[in-house]
């Protein structure tokens, strides 16, 4: 057993998302959001290094040594997997671990709407699960791909930086590939993939033009591509995906993305104050006739109300799904007001008011 493996059952036992451990601090857990030291000696470089060093494959050693920076997967069976990070700070080493947990958690539960399951039961086109670092991306995309695994006899192939929730094929055959492992690029492997037969293709995260063009063509030619972005709104991932290409081609591309693109869901993650926990806000844009035309006429702007007048086809805007929240008395009014996209509706549920209302 690796050294550092007694701070992951630590971290599990404690039901933490993320492990700190820093050369010149204690190691530092984050417990629904909250940063919380550990009853530990304070880390020195040279015992962290070793510590680290321990669980890294030689390549991705080698690729610190280089850079100072790497990422990569390790995994304690029976316990859970770690999404790695090593970088270089101020006082040596130090290290990011996100737990990711070995059973995928359903659509059920986790309370996801309808819409989503029937997002993973779509033929073709481009679903994208957005929101900041930390949001829950992950775990939406992994309950999607379970309920498509479950429910159909395809092949899906997911394409990660570095792997994060594995999936027993079931119904479909699942191939998971890591970049860096199996991969050169996200693009080289969405290239691939293409000539691999799948049903369904996963990207991690669409960083760069390449990819997002090659996930845009891999829709509009018959299949169906989940991907993620950091973007915090439906409308926003719509104009950062067209942002990325060169202004020449952008016409181009609003045409595209309005036939290819069935879903966005753009999500947020709240501290409970009702009970232990987090739970989640979504913002669902489903790709309608009248949609696309607004994507088509660059009207991204008309979105939010799309969605308002959507709400039987599974619609609905972030503002709504955190008033919901708020109403049930799960999430703060503080959280809420710092959260939402249109201020003047929360600040109503506000003690004190900030000196602009």
């Amino acid at each position: 057993m690796a050294k550092i493996d007694a701070f992951f059952k630590l971290m599990n036992e404690q039901g933490a998302s993320d492990l700190h451990m820093v050369a010149g601090s204690q190691p530092v857990l984050r417990v629904r959001g909250e940063m919380e030291r550990v009853e530990y000696k304070v880390l020195e470089d040279d015992e962290l290094k070793g510590m680290l060093y321990e669980i890294a494959p030689e390549d991705k050693v080698k690729t610190f040594e280089e850079t100072g920076d790497v990422d990569f997967g390790y995994e304690i069976p029976g316990l859970a997997r770690y999404r790695a990070n090593f970088f270089r700070q101020k006082y040596g080493v130090a290290a990011v671990f996100r737990e990711i947990p070995s059973n995928v958690l359903t659509a059920e539960q986790l309370g996801l709407p309808d819409i989503c399951k029937k997002f993973a039961m779509l033929h073709k086109g481009l679903v994208l699960v957005t929101g900041p670092t930390g949001s829950g991306k992950s775990t939406t995309l992994a309950a999607i791909i379970d309920h498509a695994n479950k429910n159909r006899k395809d092949h899906i192939i997911t394409v990660e930086d570095p792997i994060e929730f594995v999936h027993k094929s079931q119904g479909c055959v699942v191939n998971h590939r890591e970049i860096g492992a199996h991969t050169r690029s996200f693009s080289a492997a969405l290239r691939g993939a293409l000539r691999e037969d799948p049903d369904i293709i996963l990207v991690g995260e669409m960083r760069d033009l390449e990819t997002i063009q090659l996930a845009l063509e891999a829709a509009a030619t018959g299949h169906l591509v989940f991907g993620t972005l950091h973007t915090t709104s439906a409308a926003k991932t719509v104009d950062r995906v067209i942002d990325v290409f060169p202004a020449n081609q952008q016409a181009q591309i609003r045409t595209t993305l309005s036939e290819a693109l069935k879903g966005v869901i753009a999500q947020n993650l709240f501290k409970r104050i009702d009970k232990k926990g987090r739970c989640c806000a979504l913002e669902i844009l489903v790709c309608t006739y009248a949609v696309g035309n607004l994507i088509r006429e660059s009207k991204t702007h008309q979105l939010p109300s799309a969605m308002q007048t959507g709400k039987k086809l599974g619609m609905q805007t972030l503002d709504d799904a955190i008033m919901d929240l708020l109403k049930k008395g799960w999430v703060s009014p503080e959280e809420s007001y710092d959260k939402c996209i249109d201020k003047s509706k929360f600040v109503q549920f506000l003690k004190t008011p900030p000196p602009e209302f």
